[in-house]
This record gives C-alpha cells, sequence and structure tokens, in this order.
C-alpha cells in the first residue's frame, strides 16, 4: 500500500521522468466553476483573487486532515477517541499554515473556537456511524491523480481516499462535511466523482467499481456504479469544457452567469451581475489555471 501519487511515466521509455513545471491541467472544481459560471472560473484560476473561507469551510480542512492521519494509524487504533484527540491538533497545524484563518473567530482561543472544534468532532462522529474504519484498507489517502486524455486534455485532481480490493476492484471515496444533495442535485454531487473515475480509468485501465461520497452532517452516504461507456461519454464532457475553456481564454470572454449560488460568492462587488466590473483581463496563465485549493478538496 502506497500514501504516494501514481509516479509520471513515460509512454517512450516506460522510466520516471524528472518533473517539469506543470502545464495547464483540468481540475474538478475548476471545471465545475466554468459549468456553473465562466467569470467564476476566471476569478478563481487566472486572475487568482484571494477568498476567504468560512468557517464551516475550515472545519472540512480540518475534518479531512484528521481522516487522513486517522488512516496513517494502525487499524486498532482507528477509534472515535482517537479521532476526537486529533481535532485540536489538526487545527493548530492550520493556523500555522495560514495564520489569517484565526480571523475568522472574535476570540482564537475562547468559547466559540471551543464549539466550533466540537462541532468539528460531531463530523467525526458522524463518519464513524458510516463506517469503520477499522475494517478499511485503503491504498491511497489524498491522492494526487494526473493523466492525458487521447484529446490532449490533462486532468488533475486529489481523490480523498482510494481503495482497492483483494480481486483489483476500485472504490473512490470522497468526504463532505455537509449534508447530501436532494435528489435532482445528484448529477452535480457525482460531476466531481466521475471526474475521478475518468482519470483512474485511464491510468489504470480500470472502470472503478463504487464512487462513494461520504455526508459527515447527516451521515448519509451516496454511491454510484460508473460503467466504460458511461465514462466515455463523461471523458467527452470534459473535454467540450476544456475546449469552451480556451476558447474563452484566447478572447477573455468569461461571462457571468448568475443563479441561486450568487448569493454566497465572494466576488460579487467586481460581477457584471450586481452592476459591477471585473477588474482588466490579465490573459491566459501560467502554468496552471486549473488547480485545486485545500478548501476546493475539502467541502
Amino acid at each position: 500500500m502506497t500514501d504516494t501519487a501514481l509516479p509520471l511515466v513515460s509512454e517512450s521509455t516506460g522510466s520516471q521522468e524528472v518533473p517539469e513545471p506543470r502545464r495547464p491541467a483540468l481540475s474538478p472544481s475548476r471545471a465545475s466553476d466554468f459549468k456553473h459560471c465562466p467569470l467564476l472560473y476566471r476569478f478563481r484560476a487566472i486572475d487568482r483573487l484571494p477568498e476567504t473561507p468560512s468557517p464551516a469551510q475550515v472545519r472540512g480542512i480540518v475534518v479531512h486532515a484528521v481522516l487522513e492521519e486517522l488512516f496513517g494509524l494502525p487499524a486498532e487504533r482507528r477509534l472515535p477517541d482517537v479521532a476526537h484527540a486529533l481535532v485540536a491538533p489538526a487545527w493548530q497545524r492550520v493556523r500555522e499554515e495560514r495564520p489569517e484563518l484565526a480571523e475568522l473567530f472574535a476570540d482564537a482561543n475562547g468559547q466559540e473556537v471551543a464549539e466550533w472544534l466540537a462541532s468539528a468532532g460531531e463530523l467525526i462522529d458522524g463518519y464513524f456511524r458510516l463506517e469503520d474504519p477499522r475494517l478499511v484498507a485503503p491504498e491511497a489517502r489524498e491522492l494526487l491523480v494526473e493523466t492525458e486524455l487521447g484529446s490532449g486534455v490533462l486532468l488533475r485532481g486529489y481523490i480523498d481516499r482510494l481503495d482497492v480490493a483483494p480481486t483489483g476492484e476500485l472504490r473512490v471515496v470522497d468526504y463532505k462535511s455537509g449534508v447530501a444533495p436532494r435528489e435532482f442535485n445528484e448529477a452535480k454531487a457525482l460531476f466531481q466523482m466521475k471526474f475521478y473515475a475518468v482519470a483512474l480509468w485511464r491510468l489504470r485501465g480500470i472502470v472503478p467499481r463504487q464512487l462513494r461520497l461520504m455526508y459527515l452532517a447527516d451521515r448519509q452516504s451516496l454511491t454510484y456504479t460508473p460503467d466504460e461507456a458511461e465514462l466515455a461519454r463523461f471523458e467527452r464532457t470534459l473535454e467540450a469544457i476544456w475546449q469552451a475553456i480556451l476558447k474563452a481564454g484566447r478572447t477573455g470572454d468569461f461571462r457571468a452567469n448568475p443563479g441561486k449560488l450568487c448569493e454566497w460568492c465572494s466576488h460579487q462587488e467586481r460581477c457584471p451581475a450586481f452592476g459591477n466590473t471585473p477588474p482588466d483581463y490579465p490573459g491566459w496563465p501560467e502554468p496552471d489555471p486549473g488547480e485545486e485549493s485545500v478548501v476546493d478538496r475539502a467541502d
């Protein structure tokens, strides 16, 4: 078992290549951004405008860190009290890496933070209601997958957990700190997972047996079994999204697409949908306008 990403292998020699600066790639979060609102994609991927995560998003980062660390322990130690003991140290590490996040709370060491950490503990309890980690032996955690499609589109993303059965079947697991979507939103929820499934299919030649989203807030799971024909169709969808991104990148024509999610957008003050003006277009970025943030991976 390994917790490292699959190596990039040269097709011509079969040898591991020396890492080079990463070229533009498509990630599941940025693909979803472009589908939802091309201007949001531009703000996040090209302008790289800062966004302050909410306490709920930072809590998701902490919970993901706890679950990643939990699976680094021997199976017999993967217990609820052990996981709870990892919450405060995980928050401390997050604060050290991004000190500005402490400003989300009026008192960085007071009652507000204590209640927030307790709510993270409730999400940990939700995880233990969904499965017993002592019975799981993941091949990888926070796995970076990167593959180039036949059309030349480079896919890149991080998988929370990859399980491999003794018979070789793959299960892709993603932790969500929110609640399970209503039925009509399931397709949107599975977009990210199908992205990972396509990447793994092209990397390993195996269609994942199961895609599993674990919603810790309401302790529900959404599972899905893709097939090869479906992933081939989804691959074409990703290729079409990337071509649309490239076209917009050449012209700078990233249009706003107002909708329900605008209420929570961090960029209203520069969005035409709110009567405002975007900053001047900076041009196509280098090297990577598809990179996911930590917050993207911990929602």
